[in-house]
């Protein structure tokens, strides 16, 4: 049997005119593991990446300065043990956090996320579609064909616009990350802020009336189908959250490994001195800056945030570097590149100075308060 399975993150640059470009057929395969065999195997790994977890500082500092020989202090020495520290920590973070929300997802379908959004009043849906944003498996590329689907469905463009902005920049991946690596006021921070940003643009955006400026071939489009059809056992689930680890993990990692080379590098050889003058609440300049920085940047939520942490570390202001990690997330050049195929230039500049103009308040507004 054979059934319809949305990737959770589709980035492959197919042509998005074909509406399965991110749609796979995949054959329907019994669990691995059934009953009390599936329940102690949970167990038992759980167990295993909690031990292995606490155990990661320890053993950074044995690699860095005993086994390497490296002076602890030193510029190298501080690097590479922030390295060999982060790398293992974010990517086990990441692999236990997609599983369990790879289980939720597969509770949540596109048929039922459209059904949701449609026949709402605007206002309402704006919000409705902010937070289903945050909820579903779609990264900024793989949502366009999501906001095909929607344009196709009836629902109104600037509700589609609120999905679309949150479902990468409130991205729940990051929003973890973000709490277990520092606290839970800046994850909040990020979660507020994000939502807030996805349902003003989006009321904004479809209070111009715009629709025109939607590519034609948009609305003809048949709506595709969603991944997760009909009722699944929780073996099956289990095994959709492992699916998603090997599917989002596989590929997200090289960008996390690179964005934490970079923190380790920031960490270790950035004086703290330079950055608070480049990244500071007193450098007016320094929020504009940093979103022109990340808009030609090509990374995810989840591999920004080793940098954002090693930001902070070195004295950059909290709103200069969320404008900064937005501006990546939600303005990234390769995203305009993908919109490009389904929305008109006047309608991707609205959408970008909306946007922008929501990620420079949030930057200017948290260096005036914190």
């Amino acid at each position: 049997m054979e059934e319809l399975n949305i990737s959770p993150c589709a980035c492959s640059g197919n042509k998005l005119e074909e509406l399965g470009a991110n749609v796979k057929k995949v054959e329907k395969k019994p669990p691995m593991l059934k009953g009390k065999a599936l329940w102690a195997v949970l167990a038992v790994a759980v167990v295993i990446w909690y031990a292995l977890y606490s155990q990661l500082l320890g053993f950074s500092k044995y690699f860095a300065f005993d086994l390497l020989g490296l002076v602890e202090g030193s510029r190298l020495g501080g690097t590479v043990q922030f390295f060999v520290y982060d790398t293992p920590k974010v990517l086990m973070l990441l692999g236990i956090v997609v599983f369990g929300i790879g289980i939720i997802r597969s509770y949540v379908t596109v048929e039922w996320t459209r059904k949701v959004l449609a026949g709402r009043r605007e206002s309402v849906g704006n919000v409705l579609a902010a937070l289903l944003g945050v909820v579903t498996p779609f990264c900024s590329c793989s949502a366009v064909p999501l906001f095909i689907g929607f344009v196709a469905g009836g629902v109104p463009l600037g509700v589609t616009f609120s999905f679309l902005i949150s479902a990468p920049m409130v991205n729940e991946v990051a929003l973890v990350l973000l709490y277990g690596l520092m606290g839970w006021k800046i994850a909040t921070l990020y979660f507020v802020t994000g939502i807030t940003i996805a349902i003003v643009a989006g009321w904004i955006i479809g209070r111009l009336g715009m629709e025109k400026h939607v590519e034609g071939w948009v609305k003809l489009a048949t709506a595709d189908k969603s991944a997760v059809q009909g009722s699944m056992s929780i073996e099956e689930r289990v095994d959709f959250g492992l699916e998603s680890v090997k599917d989002i993990v596989g590929k997200v990692w090289l960008y996390m490994v690179l964005g934490i080379a970079a923190g380790a590098a920031i960490h270790g050889y950035v004086p703290e001195g330079m950055m608070v003058s480049i990244m500071g609440k007193e450098a007016w300049w320094a929020v504009p800056v940093s979103v022109l920085m990340g808009i030609p940047m090509y990374t995810n939520a989840a591999g920004v945030i080793p940098i954002v942490e090693a930001l902070l570390g070195k004295g950059a202001a909290l709103g200069t570097v969320l404008a900064f990690m937005m501006s990546v997330i939600a303005l990234s050049l390769p995203e305009m590149v993908i919109l490009r195929k389904v929305l008109k230039p006047k309608l991707i500049a609205v959408f970008v100075g909306v946007v922008g103009c929501g990620i420079l308040l949030v930057g200017y507004l948290f260096n005036m308060i914190i």
